[in-house]
């Protein structure tokens, strides 16, 4: 008799596993309460990426006399016809994945799923009325939305949610933007190029205050934002919001996070805006999905507890993508590895997700990328550590592109000569580093990369050439 399996969140863990059960046999059902791509295709990784291609073009048109173009006229920016293609590709995407589920023969179901105790799922439909779901393993996919700030809550008009943000139909001539991780960094590049005066305030000391992304990184981009007249206030947090003659007058105090603030940081400060844009952080979707029933454990926050094997407290269940919160990895490639991993494991395999080599992009401008350890956190580890970095302006086709800001770093094991880590912060970045992920997967060395012959002139010699200076050898780093 096949198994039955069904899959609560059809994001882009929750679809993979979809698929791979049915590729091993399993009776699939899916259930979803808005769309299937989830937040990534509808209000996250594609709409935004959409907005940052339109930003860069704008770019390019600003540079153009640097590259022989005279350009007459002036250059308008009209919202709705991008606004209209987004909506345009996330239908193409839409389509696509309701394709594999007809071809894998899975049955779709769109409302509220909610469990009503161990093998049992109702579902709330869309068009009406209550379905009844049996099943024998499940996997829990519902993922995450936005996290406001108590006593500010998002209206979708002044205080925006990331998802507010990916559908206005104006650039506002002023914009806040309240925490500085990927998110709001992104946002504050698109919004900048896009004509906006942007502020970001971040509470900690740094942007990009990620364990997985290199200080240095961190500084440089810092850098680049402040060249793009992007207003940057780090150690400082929100207070509140006032009304000041239609826009919004946000109160900026020192962070909680300092623990002595020079006097003149302790000094509120005020920022006049448009909107503001709040980028802190996200929060489970599994409060109403009667986890309760069977038992389920999670943390404080509302956070699944999974192992690697991607199963939680509950024989037969399992957990995976953002649902299972910052303790592991929120991305969508993350989230896809894990649903093949939980997918396999229901169907009797025993499957462990390696955590240590996913890869995170940021698709600023420049784009930040990384894999592996940091520097601080392999020197932590207690590794012995060598770091080596090359800047893009060593490398030829930056300069034909007209994009030399950043560079490519490896951290390595001194005495194995193993790679620990790779950073890159530059053009192309979030391509770049699938070299480092694969060289790392298949426990390489940076002599490994030295072997490697890399194409002229591309920007991937940037790999070749930190790897040199990584044994010594430097030729043009």
């Amino acid at each position: 008799m096949r198994k039955k399996i069904t899959v609560i969140g059809a994001g882009p863990g929750g679809y993979v596993a979809a698929i791979r059960a049915a590729q091993l046999g399993a009776e699939v059902t899916v259930i979803e309460s808005r769309s299937v791509g989830g937040t990534c295709l509808n209000d996250g990784c594609i709409p935004s990426k959409m907005m940052i291609t339109t930003a860069r073009l704008v770019e390019k048109f600003n540079r153009a006399r640097e590259f022989g173009i005279e350009i007459d006229g002036s250059m308008r920016m009209r919202m709705k016809p991008l606004m209209d293609r987004k909506k345009t590709v996330i239908q193409s995407q839409t389509r696509g994945i309701l394709g594999l589920f007809k071809r894998h023969n899975i049955r779709y179901l769109e409302g509220e799923g909610c469990i009503k105790g161990p093998g049992k799922a109702v579902v709330r439909q869309k068009q009406g009325g209550d379905l009844e779901v049996e099943w024998d393993r499940l996997i829990l996919a519902t993922g995450t939305m936005p996290m406001d700030i108590p006593g500010i809550p998002f209206d979708g008009e002044k205080i925006l949610s990331s998802s507010h943000a990916l559908g206005l139909q104006k650039i506002p001539e002023s914009l806040l933007i309240v925490g500085g991780g990927a998110i709001g960094c992104e946002f504050a590049f698109i919004f900048a190029t896009l004509g906006a005066r942007v502020t970001v305030v971040e509470a900690l000391s740094r942007l990009l205050p990620l364990p997985s992304v290199d200080e240095e990184s961190s500084k440089i981009l810092q850098r680049e934002m402040k060249k793009r007249k992007i207003n940057i206030l780090v150690n400082r947090t929100l207070d509140r919001v006032e009304d000041k003659s239609g826009k919004r007058r946000a109160v900026i105090g020192p962070s909680p996070f300092l623990e002595s603030p020079l006097e003149k940081g302790k000094t509120p400060l005020t920022v006049d805006a448009d909107q503001i844009l709040v980028c802190i952080g996200r929060k489970p979707n599994a409060i109403h999905t009667g986890l309760d029933t069977i038992g389920v454990t999670m943390d404080k926050k509302g956070w699944v507890v999974a192992d690697e094997q991607m199963k939680t407290s509950v024989p037969g269940v399992y957990a995976i993508g953002d649902l299972l919160g910052p303790t592991k990895i929120m991305l969508a490639h993350a989230a896809s590895a894990e649903g093949r991993i939980a997918a396999e494991n229901a169907m009797g395999g025993s499957q462990k997700m390696d955590y240590s080599v996913v890869p995170g992009v940021i698709f600023t401008s420049p784009e930040v990328a990384g894999v592996g350890l940091s520097e601080a956190r392999a020197r932590e580890a207690g590794y012995p550590v060598r770091a080596d970095k090359v800047l893009f302006r060593s490398i030829g086709k930056a300069h034909v592109i007209g994009e030399i800001a950043g560079q490519a770093k490896i951290v390595s094991d001194v005495e194995k000569g193993r790679i620990l880590g790779v950073h890159i912060i530059g053009p192309n970045a979030g391509d770049l580093i699938a070299e480092a992920s694969l060289a790392m997967t298949m426990g390489g060395t940076v002599r490994d990369l030295v072997a490697t012959i890399h194409a002229h002139p591309t920007l991937s010699e940037i790999m070749q050439e930190v790897s040199l200076k990584a044994v010594d050898r430097p030729l043009h780093g």
